[in-house]
């Protein structure tokens, strides 16, 4: 049966990414120690001596302005002129999860899961780099957290696969419905609005 084939290998699959993980995790402390840096409560505290050679790596303003591409330059503000919709796209999606979510009994994505906001504690950066890093970071958690809010609510509202397959689909695609099952999707898709075990 090609669906128990495609089962085992999603089980294959999540066990490999639990081991990956396990895996990247352990480099993770392995740099900490190399790099020798702990997070406190979320915070990153570098030894001072390595604080001391990161500063001595830093590009000072003047000369990294100087050896800006000039295509950097001007293209900087249409760049940063997309922090306005991003901020919106946060606001927004914070607060439909925070009514929509409660009232359909969706759990809560967490925020502060999809954000590492943390590039700009690194000495060896300067004010300009620092404040790109920060922009990257705050951009990108915003939109794996949207993503993640948008994941919910199509399993909720239309837990249905698609006709073919999309690059970057996400992880819970393949829980829904077959594509072309109308039985399924009129005896099965009330209940796939409360699988959410996983996530507690």
């Amino acid at each position: 049966m090609p669906e128990n084939r495609i089962e085992e290998i999603i089980t294959r699959v999540n066990a490999l990414q639990h081991e990956l993980e396990v895996e990247i995790d352990r480099l993770l402390s392995e740099k900490r120690e190399l790099f020798r840096y702990t997070l406190q409560q979320g915070r990153v505290r570098f030894e001072q001596g390595m604080l001391t050679l990161q500063r001595s790596y830093r590009t000072g303003l003047w000369r990294y302005l100087r050896g800006a591409k000039l295509s950097h330059v001007l293209t900087a503000p249409l760049i940063y002129s997309l922090i306005i919709p991003v901020a919106l796209l946060d606001l927004l999606v914070t607060l439909y999860q925070q009514v929509c979510f409660r009232i359909y009994g969706v759990p809560l994505a967490r925020r502060a899961d999809y954000m590492a906001i943390d590039r700009h504690q690194l000495a060896y950066l300067n004010i300009i780099e620092k404040s790109n890093c920060l922009y990257c970071s705050y951009a990108n958690g915003v939109i794996a957290y949207s993503r993640e809010i948008g994941v919910r609510t199509e399993q909720y509202w239309c837990p249905i696969k698609h006709s073919h397959r999309t690059s970057g689909a996400h992880s819970r695609t393949e829980r829904f419905l077959d594509y072309g099952d109308a039985e399924a999707y009129k005896t099965r898709a009330s209940s796939l609005r409360e699988e959410w075990s996983d996530l507690e």
